[in-house]
């Protein structure tokens, strides 16, 4: 299973460097970490963090499709969001939201931080309770859930690609209509699913957002 997982990793991270993914790598982990503390993201703090020029960090984030801004134009998701969805990611109190399942899984070890999760079971709608330290799942009600996983060809946008085919479901069993309809799809166990969360997050954690241009990986 172990080879498996890392084939999946290599295929998502080989075809997100050729989309939306790709060409916000170097911004993924600073964002990700000034969205953590659950209050919108300032183009000046993302430029101050990354060591860029204010101006172009404003065209960078209206090159990304799926970033999420408020009116006053400040970042409120970029896989880590405060606007609410089905994935409810509860860290250091602070109720805060992710695009998928799997971003539930990763974001752990990339913001530092323990994160108490609730989504619901796709299938059923009954809800999945988890608790993820950065380095290992301490908790998974019920135990045998699983993580719905695809490996799109066309990663332009990662959101609509990829995060919003990534579920949970509260066993294998209750995944075989999705995986039915989704030919090319996995479900992983939640153990699985986060190695392969960390394994991503890995390509994020390594790139220096102060080395070279904002426009090259």
């Amino acid at each position: 299973m172990k080879n498996e997982i890392k084939q999946i990793a290599t295929r998502i991270d080989q075809q997100s460097d050729q989309g939306e993914a790709g060409s916000m790598k170097w911004l993924f982990h600073p964002l990700l970490q000034m969205l953590a503390e659950g209050e919108p993201v300032t183009v000046e703090d993302i430029a101050s963090a990354t060591g860029k020029p204010v101006e172009e960090m404003r065209k960078v984030l209206q090159t990304l499709p799926s970033v999420e801004l408020n009116e006053q134009r400040r970042v409120v998701g970029f896989g880590l969001t405060l606007v609410p969805t089905p994935h409810r990611f509860k860290v250091d109190g602070k109720e805060l939201y992710t695009w998928c399942a799997l971003d539930t899984l990763m974001f752990p070890k990339l913001i530092g931080r323990k994160a108490q999760i609730e989504s619901p079971c796709h299938g059923t709608g009954k809800p999945v309770k988890l608790t993820v330290e950065p380095d290992r799942v301490i908790s998974v009600e019920p135990s045998t859930s699983v993580v719905s996983i695809v490996t799109p060809d066309d990663m332009s946008s990662i959101r609509s690609a990829f995060c919003n085919e990534v579920h949970f479901f509260s066993s294998a069993s209750e995944a075989q209509d999705w995986l039915n309809q989704h030919p090319g799809g996995k479900v992983l166990s939640v153990e699985d699913a986060f190695e392969l969360g960390n394994l991503m997050g890995k390509s994020y954690e390594e790139v220096d957002p102060t080395n070279g241009s904002c426009c090259n990986i």
